[in-house]
């Protein structure tokens, strides 16, 4: 089999992740990676064995021999990378936001529309958890019965002290929204992704809690304790608190709340679904197992087993039961789905987020913004 060329753009946080997944992934090569940071991209190409290292996001676009292109750069610039990226030819996965506003994100739709030889993926992670997707297979099923009641919460605490400081903050680099967009918006994807519901009407109350904050003069990297003494204070815009109730298409109803100020939580992300007939829960900290909840029955607690887990969901695990996937292995599992479909030729079920889904998600976080500014309902 041939492998799969890729390049990454933007050497952060989480474009070192998407090194890591794609090592691990046999029909891949990583090509080349590109950030106007040089030095930092030298080192992590020194680092991993990468050949090839480009400044600017036109060098690496301009090599042919890369087939697909991971766009891990910050938000404010995902709509004209995103967009660069489809008409030069390559594939895409984007980080998510897939953009700051939802007319943006049409717009690449739409470019993606005139290249249907192409496919796109944007990474949201967190949905090929194995017991996630046990969950989306059980309900699939029918085993909870009617999906009536959703609840649950996205919990950091990386932004609890005014020293704290994340570009996220900036609606001039992150869009109108922190952590509604940053962490909400996993919650919304997971949640409507193992239903089959779709968000329809929401009220959200968006809550700026520290409005003012020391920013480092220096660059810092994302989730690091290090307090900068060449700082300005700055005012914020962006909220580190949101609660959001909500509705869906097909009846249901629910509630999340999400943080970056809830001290001793780095990911404490996790949902319950409430059906007709039993209950599902799953929590990213203890993500290897799933709960059921039944009335006038024992409750059960699953823990992940390749074994005994559902047919469709074992290629997106390994280990033997007992010996934990984490996030990272999630993270490889939704890179994987995305290249085992361009693998086989863009047949089977796209897994992954779609343009189309993200898409979705830029909507309902605006529609969350909207709300909380009108302090009423919003329906989409």
């Amino acid at each position: 089999m041939n492998k799969i060329n890729v390049g990454i753009i933007g050497m952060g946080y989480i474009g070192e992740s998407h090194i890591e997944a794609l090592r691990r992934i046999g029909i891949c090569n990583i090509a080349a990676i590109a950030d106007t940071n040089y030095d930092l991209a030298k080192n992590k190409a020194e680092l991993y064995g990468i050949e090839k290292v480009y400044k600017t996001v036109d060098e690496i676009l301009a090599d042919e021999s890369i087939d697909v292109i991971h766009n891990c750069t910050p938000n404010f610039l995902h709509r004209e990378i995103n967009e660069k990226i489809l008409r030069a030819g390559k594939h895409l996965l984007s980080e998510k936001p897939l953009t700051t506003t939802y007319a943006e994100a049409q717009e690449l739709i739409n470019i993606k529309n005139e290249h249907p030889e192409l496919e796109a993926c944007v990474n949201f992670n967190y949905r090929l958890n194995p017991m996630v997707q046990e969950i989306k297979a059980r309900i699939a099923r029918g085993e909870l019965g009617d999906v009536r009641i959703i609840t649950g919460q996205y919990q950091q605490d990386w932004l609890m002290y005014d020293t704290d400081y994340s570009w996220r903050l900036e609606p001039e680099v992150s869009g109108p929204s922190c952590a509604v967009a940053d962490i909400g918006s996993h919650w919304m994807d997971i949640v409507q992704h193992i239903t089959g519901h779709k968000i329809v009407s929401v009220c959200g109350d968006l809550v700026t809690v520290i409005p003012t904050r020391k920013k480092p003069k220096n660059q810092q990297e994302t989730f690091k304790d290090a307090v900068s003494a060449d700082y300005e204070e700055v005012n914020v815009k962006n909220e580190e608190y949101a609660a959001v109730m909500f509705k869906t298409d097909k009846g249901a109803t629910g509630v999340f709340h999400v943080s970056e100020l809830a001290p001793g939580h780095g990911c404490y992300f996790g949902f319950e679904v409430n059906g007709s007939k039993e209950s599902y829960s799953w929590n990213q900290e203890q993500n290897d197992r799933m709960w059921i909840g039944r009335r006038g029955g024992n409750n059960s607690l699953i823990i992940r087993d390749p074994n005994t887990i559902s047919p469709e969901v074992k290629p997106y695990t390994s280990l033997a039961m007992g010996h934990p996937e984490g996030w990272n292995d999630a993270f490889k599992g939704n890179i994987y789905a995305f290249y085992k479909y361009l693998a086989d030729g863009k047949t089977g079920e796209r897994i992954f987020s779609t343009l189309e889904d993200a898409a979705y998600i830029v909507k309902l976080t605006e529609a969350i913004v909207e709300s909380s500014k009108k302090k009423c309902w919003v329906n989409l």
